[in-house]
């Protein structure tokens, strides 16, 4: 699995599969619930695992 293919399973795909496609997408209308990190993850999805901006529903819960 490519590291694009292991981020859409983990957010939209897993979303869907539980039945909420108001989740695990960021779009106009849905709650902006997302990450941010140093480096590319499409080159190597393990820099998802260090963290530097937290938005969870539109408001910033962390920042290093």
């Amino acid at each position: 699995m490519t590291p694009a293919a292991a981020i859409k399973a983990a957010t939209s795909d897993a979303a869907d599969a539980l039945g909420r496609p108001d989740l695990g997408r960021i779009a106009t209308g849905l709650p902006a619930d997302i990450i941010a990190v140093d480096s590319d993850p499409l080159g190597d999805v393990r820099q998802l695992e260090d963290v530097d901006f937290v938005m969870k529903a539109g408001r910033v819960v962390r920042q290093d």
